[in-house]
Formats: structure tokens, sequence, C-alpha cells
């Protein structure tokens, strides 16, 4: 900084002259003023100062870790690898739980596929059970050297049942069309003895019931027929007379009375007493 002086002189030196010879004033007093010869220095001391204060800031964080935590270098890029690792074992976990649920939904269709299937051959084996049973018992009742016959009526069998009902087991049988199915109804009359007399008893009685319906049967080779019937107290049983109704034609078929549980052979003297009467129905 400069100080300059200024001295400020009158506009009309005539005047200056007459206040000078009039009347003496004493000189005014100089005027100064603060001149700035440079630049402001003020700022870049504030600049200096806060790097100053930075540099000593770091100074101070470098010797406390050469000091204090010597290792603190090695420990920070052990974290960051640490942190890597993490990372990329949380990425191939999630990877793992994602393959682990996908196998244990493929594994669950899998066990339901092996249940089915499971269901699938228990079912088959037991069908297959079941025909092997219908064909062993289909061979005794028919014999390998039987004759071929049409539809047949092979046994009929009468147990005493509690209450004075009577439970009877019809055995129908064809080999004549092997793969046709014989359908139709069938009834029954039984014909015996009561107070002295012959006497039948038709369907109806039997059922004690007026107009009874038909037992229906349908089949390839064979079919079992059971129910029960009520007979007269007194009546003594002979013959049971049945009807076979195909729709087309009638078979009327007159099997001896077989009372009480099979014995073995039973079934071939039943055959034996068979008297057969077929007749030809109306379409």
């Amino acid at each position: 900084m400069a100080f300059e002086y200024i001295q400020k002189a009158d506009a009309d030196p005539g005047v200056r002259d007459r206040s000078m010879n009039d009347v003496p004033h004493p000189a005014p007093p100089p005027r100064y003023r603060i001149v700035r010869d440079g630049p402001d220095r003020r700022r870049l001391w504030q600049v200096l100062l806060a790097l100053a204060w930075a540099g000593s800031v770091f100074a101070a964080w470098q010797v406390s870790r050469s000091v204090f935590a010597p290792g603190l270098p090695e420990i920070s890029g052990a974290l960051a690898s640490s942190r890597q690792t993490v990372s990329a074992q949380r990425d191939e976990l999630d990877r793992l739980r994602q393959r682990v649920a996908i196998l244990e939904t493929s594994d669950g269709i899998t066990r339901d596929a092996n249940k089915q299937v499971q269901r699938t051959l228990a079912e088959r084996e037991d069908e297959i059970a079941g025909l092997r049973e219908d064909v062993a018992f289909y061979e005794r009742l028919v014999g390998a050297t039987s004759p071929r016959k049409g539809l047949n009526v092979h046994s009929a069998q009468f147990m005493r049942e509690v209450g004075g009902t009577w439970r009877y087991e019809l055995v129908l049988t064809q080999n004549l069309n092997r793969g046709a199915v014989s359908r139709g109804a069938l009834r029954f009359s039984i014909e015996g003895v009561d107070g002295g007399k012959l006497a039948s008893i038709d369907w109806n009685r039997l059922h004690q019931r007026e107009a009874a319906p038909a037992q229906a049967y349908s089949f390839r080779y064979f079919q079992q027929l059971s129910g029960s019937v009520m007979l007269p107290e007194g009546f003594t049983p002979q013959h049971v007379k049945i009807r076979l109704d195909t729709g087309e034609r009638t078979l009327d078929q007159t099997i001896a009375w077989q009372a009480g549980e099979a014995a073995p052979g039973a079934a071939d003297s039943a055959v034996t007493a068979v008297a057969v009467h077929e007749k030809k129905g109306e379409s």
C-alpha cells in the first residue's frame, strides 16, 4: 500500500490572492487516501493454511498407521479378498439352493410316478391273478377233454341260512363260442313234494313277491350267480328247473336238488343228474 498526498486548489486565483491579503488563513491539512498497489493475499493464505492442515492430518494418519497398525494394508487387502470370497460363496450357495429345489421337485415327481406305476402294477397283478384263478376254476369245471357246449347250467347248489331261507349258487358256462359274450336273464322254479303231492314253487313265490325281476347274467366263459329264496314249510325239494332267456331263445334245464356244502366230486355228480330240455323261443 502507498499513501498519496492530495491538495485541493481554489478554482479562482484572484479570490485566493484576495483571501490571503485580507485575512491570513492557515494552510489546510493534507488529505491522505489508501491506495492498494498489489493483489489481495488473504485468500492465498487461507488456501495455504487448509493445505497445511490436510497435510498434517495425512502425516499424522500415516504415522499412526505405521506405529500402531503396521499390518493395516495387509489386513485391508485380506478383508477385500474375504469379501470377494464371501460374495462368490453366496452366489454359489444360491445356485446350489436352486439346484436342490429343482432336484427335490424332480424327485417328488419321480416318486409320484413310481407310486402310480407300483399301484398300476399291483392292480395288473391282482387282475392277472384273478384271471388265472378264473381259468383254473373254468378248467376244473369243464375239464380239458370235455366236449364243447353252448350256454349251459353247470351246477346248482342250495345252502340253508339262518331264518329259514335258502342261499343258491348257480354256475353258468359256455365254451362253444370262444370270446363271445352270453347275456340274458335267469329264472328258476323248484319241484318237489308238498303234503304228499307233487308241487312246483315258481320264481315269484320263491321270492315272496309279485312280478319278481329275473336275475341278469353276462359272461364269456362262466359266471356264478347267487341269491336267497324261501321254501314253504314241509316242502321237500327234488329238482330245480332253470330257464335262461337270451332274448333270442330260451333254454330250459332241470338239475337235481343238491343241498349243503359241495363235496369233492359233487359237481360231476350234479352234471350226471341233469336233464336238459332246450326250446327254441321266438325272436
